[in-house]
């Protein structure tokens, strides 16, 4: 296995969590991603369903997993289903869980084939009264493919239309957006990862190289300290292209006087880092880059530290708002003047800084939170302001990761350096 074996105490610890939200005498069903055609007979890389694994901790297809904390015989209160090998798969696909691995992995003691799964499963509906089913409820997902889970709770409710279905979203919602000490430690080795990756980049980056060639540095520095790769599709952008805020092109060549945007992370046991930097191309700011530069780090430094239990993320949006539109006041980017003009829902600083502050983070990139409900000790989010200038072909954002404590933010990505100037010591040290 690529990255280190997790305990299976962070799994155990998760279902118990879930099982003591359920309502009484019900069941929960959880599915594994199914393998996406990309063209001919290629499929797209394979990735394990969040939830299935947080659940689970089994990163391969064909898992499911039922939970019948109230199941007449309690063999049948956890139930794992995995893969079995067969001389045909071992030879095209390589070897698979044991029973006695995804025992280990797991730490669920009824350990069945996937073969199993259905027989099982409708043996044990005609016990439990409610049903919960998983299916993406992120409030950012627009719904486009038709997921797995989408598809067999179709099936189930078709086949026991009678039963009392209920929604598994929320309730891991509410648990997948605090992060136990076992969850930290692996977004940790993910971050540690990505600093790697930026440090290797720094070193590279001069002027005649090209965006893909940087992306090339960071995904070797990955993968090659364990990481799966990137965590989400990157993005290196030069020049102008750093004002497209989700820009993947990546095949432009950097020239001297440029800044480059990177906003590149890894990935690691399936939990995601997210980084952005940026830096002068030459190894030098310009004066009007430092200055841009410098507003967006004050801007970060200060959203940062309101990060705290107790704040709402949209609130704190705005108040970021506020803080940016000082600063582009300052650059000469907005005057007071139009600040006063300004349309509540449409205010002056969104020309420059066109997104929010902060996202959730975890096992997905933008991971699941209640955004309109008081930050908890235990959340990991970005923040990440940037100003944009198209004008000028100045795009700059800066983001870290910082956990939420009952304390002050804890900033998970510290030991990555930020400062201009620290910047500049390491493009210029001899490389």
């Amino acid at each position: 296995m690529r990255y280190d074996a997790i305990p299976s105490d962070l799994f155990k610890l998760n279902r118990a969590a879930f099982a003591k939200q359920m309502k009484k005498n019900s069941m929960a069903v959880f599915v594994s991603n199914e393998p996406v055609t990309r063209s001919a007979d290629a499929a797209y890389k394979w990735r394990q369903n969040p939830d299935t694994f947080y659940l689970s901790g089994i990163d391969q297809e064909e898992t499911y997993l039922i939970l019948y904390p109230d199941a007449p015989e309690p063999k049948y209160r956890e139930v794992l289903f995995v893969r079995r090998t067969s001389e045909q798969i071992r030879i095209w696909e390589g070897k698979k869980h044991t029973q006695e691995e995804a025992r280990a992995i797991s730490g669920v003691q009824q350990v069945l084939w996937s073969e199993n799964f259905e027989n099982t499963l409708c043996l044990l509906m005609h016990y439990a009264e409610h049903v919960y089913l998983n299916t993406n409820e992120h409030d950012r997902s627009l719904g486009m493919a038709e997921a797995t889970e989408i598809k067999f709770a179709r099936k189930i409710q078709a086949q026991f239309p009678l039963h009392k279905y209920e929604r598994a979203a929320p309730l891991l919602h509410a648990l997948r957006s605090s992060k136990s000490k076992w969850e930290l430690a692996l977004l940790q080795r993910a971050i540690d990862i990505t600093r790697l990756g930026f440090l290797r980049a720094l070193r590279f980056i001069k002027p005649g190289v090209w965006e893909y060639q940087i992306e090339a540095e960071l995904v070797h520095a990955y993968i090659s300290n364990r990481g799966t790769g990137f965590a989400y599709e990157p993005i290196v952008a030069t020049g102008e292209n750093a004002c497209v805020l989700h820009y993947v092109s990546n095949d432009v060549q950097c020239k001297a006087g440029e800044l480059v945007l990177m906003d590149c992370a890894a990935e690691y046991a399936n939990y995601n880092a997210d980084l952005t930097r940026t830096v002068p191309v030459s190894g030098r700011f310009s004066k009007r880059q430092l200055e841009v530069y410098n507003a967006v780090l004050r801007v970060h430094n200060k959203a940062r530290n309101m990060m705290r239990a107790g704040v709402v993320l949209h609130q704190l949006n705005e108040e970021v708002g506020k803080l940016m539109e000082s600063e582009l006041i300052g650059l000469k980017l907005l005057t007071k003047e139009e600040v006063k003009k300004q349309s509540k829902d449409r205010p002056a600083y969104k020309k420059y800084f066109p997104h929010g502050t902060a996202h959730f983070l975890g096992l997905d990139v933008h991971d699941v939170g209640k955004r309109y409900e008081k930050l908890k000790p235990g959340a990991v989010l970005t923040c990440e302001p940037g100003i944009y200038i198209p004008e000028e072909k100045l795009g700059i954002r800066i983001e870290n990761n910082i956990l939420i404590t009952k304390d002050k933010p804890v900033d998970l990505m510290a030991h990555i350096p930020v400062e201009a100037e620290e910047i500049e010591t390491i493009m210029n040290s001899k490389k």
